[in-house]
């Protein structure tokens, strides 16, 4: 398939890094004239577009929308000339596929949150199908989606809060691996190492959540044993508000 992405901020880089890694679609994107881009698209070896007529000639099967929320619908207009095939998703955070329906009516649309693990073809993209798509539009969808990371299929409505979690998450947990190096550090590990070790704690912590599909409670039962170091620590994260600051951080977020 041919899969574009409009607009070549933080979330379409990341796009475009998972999906080329995976060697498996013809990517184009489409930015405004800039020097970032365009060295983006040298380093990644995709074809640059600045002008939306450009990229409709290019007959794309999937149009990934990545532009501010703002201007987003203002863009979806511009393609109304695009093959009628052609799949559009956006993954602007409040624009509704219903607005996206007007200006771009008869078309298969679809929207996502995804997160920058994207990148590295981890991501946790929560994906909301348009009305009346036929099981052969689903299936394109996923396999272009699913090249980068998990799908989490949610009705629209529950998109915001499974942005705030999947997209906020990363950030909530930079912040506890920053913590956990620094404690790592103080008891004598070098910083690189410190980093190294909490990361790929953390990636094989989530690997065996995803894979056992079991509850965090229980996978957390396994590692504390009675009168043991690792429940002496979970009590200094009760006393602490640990898990209240992380509902909280989410209830902020969600604002």
């Amino acid at each position: 398939m041919k899969i574009a992405i409009i607009g070549v901020g933080n979330m379409g880089s990341a796009i475009i890094r998972g999906l080329v890694n995976q060697h498996q679609d013809t990517i184009v994107a489409m930015n405004p004239e800039n020097p970032r881009v365009s060295s983006l698209a040298k380093e990644l070896g995709f074809k640059l577009f600045n002008q939306y007529d450009q990229l409709v000639a290019d007959r794309p099967d999937i149009v990934i929308l990545t532009t501010p929320a703002s201007v987003t619908t203002k863009v979806a207009g511009q393609l109304s000339d695009l093959k009628s095939s052609t799949i559009v998703i956006s993954s602007a955070a409040g624009v509704k596929l219903a607005d996206l329906a007007k200006v771009l009516p008869n078309r298969s649309l679809a929207a996502i949150i995804p997160n920058t693990p994207v990148a590295v073809n981890a991501g946790a993209i929560g994906l909301a199908y348009g009305q009346d798509l036929s099981a052969d539009v689903k299936e394109k969808i996923q396999k272009a989606l699913g090249q980068l990371g998990d799908l989490i299929v949610v009705p629209e409505d529950q998109l915001d809060i499974v942005g705030i979690v999947g997209g906020c998450g990363p950030a909530f947990v930079d912040v506890f691996m920053d913590a956990m190096s620094d404690a790592a550090v103080k008891y004598g590990l070098s910083r690189q190492t410190a980093y190294q070790l909490v990361a790929s704690m953390v990636k094989g912590s989530g690997k065996l959540a995803a894979d056992s599909k079991q509850a965090p409670a229980l996978l957390r039962d396994q590692v504390t044993s009675p009168g043991g170091t690792t429940i002496r620590g979970v009590e200094a994260l009760e006393k602490a508000g640990f898990r209240y600051a992380v509902i909280n951080a989410v209830n902020k977020a969600n604002g």
